[in-house]
């Protein structure tokens, strides 16, 4: 059993009727469907249907279906979804400006790129050890969430639609602290290498001042 309610829209072109229809029984008793009736009976039941047969006599990008109304508010927020949809989309691929570009040092000679733990496996359009160090990089630097990867198995399976444009492009991973201590102890051999050189350096600049003192004595 159901209870019709049809009504004039005037949202729409003078004619148009909306309709709802209320559920009286059953599992979905309470609920509603809505529809639309062009002045000629011609009924439609979704927006898109609706849209393609108005074509650009009426903006429908603020009309809200099941009530009939224009709400530009909705309008906004559909700009502001598109506008982060096209920024996660250029954040997905600024990776790819890198490409190809490498560093080095004040005599221009190219420096050996980092070579990545064999759990770090890059996923996604044309990646690269290369692509997948720069998005760690920049994951690191710019972003204040932990850095997980992408914990969706279907980004493996089909990237283009499932990546997560906030973490870099690899497959999920985990930081232990086994890890932890075997960076500390590397960080700790690199300092100790530097501060043994730098000493190694002030030892020897020292001892040509004193032969220089020397030298110019005896002249």
């Amino acid at each position: 059993m159901m209870e019709r309610k049809r009504t004039d829209c005037p949202a729409l072109p003078p004619g148009w009727k909306k309709e709802e229809v209320i559920r009286k029984s059953g599992l979905s008793a309470g609920k509603s469907d809505v529809y639309y009736y062009s002045p000629t009976g011609k009924k439609f039941r979704s927006k898109p249907q609706l849209s393609r047969y108005l074509g650009n006599t009426v903006d429908l990008g603020c009309f809200d279906f099941r009530t009939g109304k224009m709400m530009p508010g909705k309008l906004q927020k559909n700009k502001q979804r598109l506008r982060h949809d096209m920024l996660s989309l250029a954040k997905l691929f600024w990776e790819r400006r890198l490409k190809g570009l490498r560093s080095s040092d004040v005599t221009e000679e190219v420096l050996r790129t980092m070579d990545l733990p064999k759990g770090l496996q890059s996923v996604g359009p044309d990646s690269s050890d290369d692509t997948l160090l720069s998005a760690i990089a920049s994951a690191l630097h710019m972003s204040s969430s932990p850095i997980t990867g992408q914990t969706s198995v279907a980004a493996e399976k089909n990237p283009a639609i499932w990546l997560n444009t906030s973490q870099p492009l690899c497959k999920a991973f985990t930081v232990t602290d086994e890890h932890i201590r075997e960076q500390e102890l590397k960080v700790y051999q690199a300092r100790r290498s530097l501060e043994e050189a730098l000493m190694a350096d002030g030892l020897a600049r020292a001892a040509e001042n004193t032969r220089q003192l020397l030298v110019g004595k005896k002249a």
